[in-house]
């Protein structure tokens, strides 16, 4: 099994109902063997340029652990899925995650530490 990143754009009409086309999308998903680890709804936005002549999309991401092989099924069914307007199915980076997250971390600890030295300097000065 490995890890994917499916991008959903839902058509901006089912604000109301996005319940229905999300457990839709869902059981595609899990229908070809797919188990969704993590669902991230960042809500209705503004299209980059027109899709199907609407200006806004409500972007869903899924993460989601399933055989390669399925990839392909989810796509041609997500195809024909009238609720979707564009969806995009990638592979993470989870070298280059890891790889930033520990530099991110190490650059919360350096600038604790400059921080850190920043009030000794202080204290030196006032004596």
């Amino acid at each position: 099994m490995s890890q994917y990143e499916v991008a959903v754009l839902y058509d901006p009409g089912l604000e109301i109902d996005l319940e229905k086309a999300s457990s839709r999308v869902e059981k595609i998903i899990t229908d070809n063997g797919g188990k969704i680890t993590n669902t991230d709804n960042w809500g209705k936005r503004k299209l980059a340029y027109p899709i199907k002549k609407q200006e806004t999309a409500i972007y869903v991401f899924y993460t989601v652990d399933m055989p390669g092989e399925s990839v392909k099924k989810i796509e041609s069914t997500l195809n024909i899925t009238d609720e979707v307007i564009r969806f995009l199915i990638t592979k993470p980076d989870l070298k280059a995650i890891a790889k930033a997250e520990a530099a991110k971390a190490e650059k919360a600890k350096k600038a604790a530490e400059r921080g850190d030295n920043d009030e000794d300097q202080d204290e030196k000065e006032e004596e």
